[in-house]
């Protein structure tokens, strides 16, 4: 299919077994309705990816049921989402797996339905389960902020002392990939790039789990700084979580002489990066990755075309921009400035 959306420079539904957010309704007259499923709807990552495929069916006259967890990890939840939007007649499914590898029985369930599945920013495992996946390349947003912090310390970068704030337990594929893209652009050898907490190298103080928000943060950063006092990196999944991780280095004292860096380039995210609580973001386009769906999902029920992966990957890259205030030699990035542009196009 032919994509026509560009990167700039980068509902009602009844609510399932009380535990499903959904808004949305079927229109009189659209013929073709589509479901959209994130792991939260309070994540401003997921309201913005929410936003461009809203605005992307009106657009294309598509009927948008969307349904969210209430944390991230909800995997029953999304389970009986994808079965809710089968039985309502979907002909495609836009979603954001809590957990990449249980989910794939009920995917492969709608794919045998009909249903046109694509997976956003989470590739599922393997990635071919799904149709199609729209997302950025996870592991070289993890390599950008790896490489940054390694060229912002210099020398100091061989005895650094590193927190791994990363997601959940499960290993979904997204912390996975960025957990180890920062590690490869550390330098550190990651051991099986296909999971996290394998890793030898001692300048790896440990890893913690955030469930993706503030009050993950705070409690992984402080697990780990009482494990060693003097972490000076922190390698955060997302921002949300690294807004936590800085105020319990704060609370601790330790907020002075402590980069921290993470993965999501939204707006509050990238003020965050002006304010000196983040020194640099790999910024992602979920916005972008909505519509896009929205579009596949649309040309899917047209007339059975399904869209084509990035040459050379697999999966379709909708970008990904390194954002700070400080840039490094050997490092591409683009300022703090251009980021607000951009944040969550």
């Amino acid at each position: 299919m032919k994509l026509t959306s560009k990167l700039i420079g980068s509902t009602a539904a009844a609510t399932v077994a009380g535990l499903l957010s959904a808004t949305g309704a079927m229109a009189d007259g659209h013929a073709v309705s589509a479901c959209l499923i994130t792991k939260t709807d309070i994540n401003p990552f997921f309201v913005k990816m929410k936003e461009g495929a809203t605005a992307k069916a009106e657009e294309l006259g598509i009927s948008l049921q969307s349904y969210a967890g209430k944390v991230d990890g909800d995997h029953e939840t999304q389970v009986q989402a994808i079965e809710t939007c089968v039985a309502s007649g979907a002909k495609g499914i836009l979603l954001t797996a809590s957990d990449t590898k249980a989910i794939v029985p009920v995917v492969e369930a709608a794919r045998a339905e009909g249903v046109l599945v694509i997976a956003l920013d989470t590739p599922l495992e393997p990635i071919s389960a799904a149709d199609a996946t729209f997302a950025t390349d996870n592991f070289e947003a993890g390599r950008l902020i790896g490489a940054w912090a390694a060229a912002t310390l210099g020398d100091a970068a061989a005895d650094a002392k590193i927190a791994m704030l990363d997601l959940n337990e499960s290993q979904p594929s997204v912390g996975v990939l960025r957990d180890q893209g920062f590690l490869t652009g550390f330098g550190i050898d990651v051991k099986d790039v296909s999971k996290w907490g394998d890793e030898d190298d001692p300048r790896i103080v440990g890893n913690d789990v955030t469930s993706g928000n503030e009050e993950g943060g705070r409690k992984a950063m402080e697990n780990l700084l009482l494990k060693d006092p003097d972490i000076n990196v922190v390698y955060t999944i997302n921002e949300p979580s690294a807004a936590g991780a800085y105020e319990t280095l704060k609370s601790f004292g330790k907020e002075e002489g402590v980069l921290i860096v993470s993965v999501d380039g939204g707006c509050p995210g990238v003020k965050d990066v002006e304010a000196g609580v983040i020194g640099a973001t790999s910024q992602q386009y979920p916005l972008l990755m909505a519509s896009l769906g929205i579009e596949a999902i649309a040309a899917w029920a047209k007339d059975g075309t399904k869209p084509e992966n990035t040459p050379g990957l697999d999966f379709f890259n909708t970008g990904v921009s390194l954002v700070t205030g400080e840039a490094v030699d050997g490092v591409p990035s683009i300022g703090i400035a251009e980021g607000l542009d951009r944040c969550w196009g």
